[in-house]
């Protein structure tokens, strides 16, 4: 077998087989098959595209080139959840303690934010002591006596599709629906839940701008999920604004352990719960979503949902006093106003912008390896639809730099659009995909 037949053959659209596509991401994983012919492949993939059968072979090809972690040793249906990225998502910060007050074990695998998009990590990290570098028996140990772990993503897990990922970024072949799915879901599938929850952003500040775009890739993966074996649902969810009012690490946990506390954003809210039913149903915890969100109220209500996430903080080194004297989470030492020029109705905000005004303040990464402040951030004071006077504050910035806070301040100004007709904004839960 070579690789280069193998390139002629996609180039002509024609499908690799099982074995073909095995060898070839053996091969590229050990150096045998060098990173220009992969290269060649990938452009071919991008023209040609592949099955739903190719991607499903590739998948699993990636997820087997490095550890595949075995959860068997956790009672009940594990569950999992992973969301494509967005500005605000500070999702799993509320969702895995109200998931596992109810009852469903979450066994998680998140990395750090890059970019304009911040990460799960990161915000967990505002908790001095807080680790994710976890044994595979600790992992084990918490799911099963607190219901909850999260851990980073090694290097040993699904190696093949970081190597593979660096290639496709510096080749402009990122964009293609099967090489995308199968680089989000080969690392689920290694992290070894039997359930998989997906929340799949569209919009502005998502990855997949266009909403055909966002159902064509949660339908990819939705189908690459149940083919493996996983019980595998979608929730598309709009990024065409910030997910809450919050943006940054310090203040986003501070908006989960409101939304904890019964009284978080709506959007947000609804976000959460819209993953969450899906959860309980998938482990079995739930007969339908009403019988989930009518749990999942009763948790934030009795406040153990709350107490779950100070045990998890606990399990994993972290001061768990944070969760109930919010006073604690890191603060900036400066703050100013982003006001309007104009008066109207906020058409929309540009999510992405906001990211990366975030970014600026020092929020965020451009690489792995650049530091991060915890206590700087966005808090939006307008969202989509809201009316808005000239003059009236837009968002406060939470800064430590004068010099940066101002490049932030331009940013996020230019990210409103203020119209004098009145857009109706889109629901926050767009769409659910369901295995066929």
């Amino acid at each position: 077998m070579r690789m280069y037949d193998l390139i002629a053959k996609k180039k002509k659209g024609a499908e690799l087989t099982t074995e073909e596509i095995r060898y070839m991401i053996a091969g590229f994983s050990d150096g045998s098959i060098p990173d220009y012919q992969m290269s060649a492949m990938t452009m071919a993939i991008c023209f040609r595209g592949m099955s739903k059968r190719e991607t499903v072979d590739l998948t699993l090809a990636m997820r087997d080139s490095g550890d595949v972690i075995d959860l068997s040793r956790i009672a009940g249906t594990k569950v999992d959840k992973h969301s494509t990225g967005g500005v605000g998502d500070k999702t799993s910060l509320a969702l895995t303690p109200i998931v596992a007050a109810v009852g469903a074990p979450v066994a998680k695998m998140s990395g750090r934010g890059l970019g304009h998009t911040g990460g799960t990590i990161d915000k967990l990290e505002c908790f001095p002591g807080f680790t994710t570098e976890l044994s595979e028996e600790t992992f084990v140990k918490n799911v099963n006596e607190i219901g909850i772990a999260i851990a980073g993503q090694t290097a040993s897990l699904a190696p093949a599709d970081k190597k593979l990922y660096a290639l496709r970024d510096v080749t402009a072949t990122v964009d293609q629906m099967s090489l995308i799915a199968s680089s989000i879901m080969s690392k689920k599938l290694a992290s070894g839940s039997d359930a998989i929850v997906l929340d799949v952003k569209t919009g502005n500040g998502a990855f997949m701008k266009e909403f055909s775009d966002s159902v064509a890739l949660a339908e990819e993966m939705v189908s690459i999920g149940t083919l493996a074996g996983k019980k595998t649902v979608a929730v598309i969810t709009d990024m065409d604004q910030p997910l809450g009012y919050a943006v940054g690490n310090s203040l986003e946990v501070l908006e989960a352990i409101d939304t904890l506390e019964g009284h978080g954003p709506k959007d947000f809210t609804e976000v959460v719960f819209a993953l969450g039913a899906q959860m309980l149903i998938l482990a079995g915890k739930a007969q339908d979503e009403a019988d989930a969100r009518a749990q999942m109220e009763r948790v934030i209500a009795d406040g153990s949902a709350k107490k779950k996430l100070a045990e998890f903080v606990a399990a994993q080194g972290g001061d768990a006093s944070y969760v109930f004297d919010k006073t604690l989470l890191p603060v900036a030492a400066q703050t100013c106003e982003v006001t309007s020029d104009g008066t109207g109705y906020v058409h929309r905000i540009l999510a992405e912008d906001i990211g990366i005004a975030c970014m600026t303040l020092g929020g965020g990464r451009e690489t792995k390896e650049s530091g991060i402040d915890l206590s700087v951030g966005i808090i939006l004071k307008k969202k989509n639809g809201d009316f808005v006077k000239e003059g009236e504050t837009l968002a406060v910035i939470c800064g430590n730099d004068a010099a940066k806070m101002e490049a932030a301040r331009q940013k996020i100004k230019n990210a409103y659009e203020i119209h004098e007709e009145r857009r109706t904004p889109e629901p926050v839960v767009r769409k659910y995909i369901f295995s066929e």
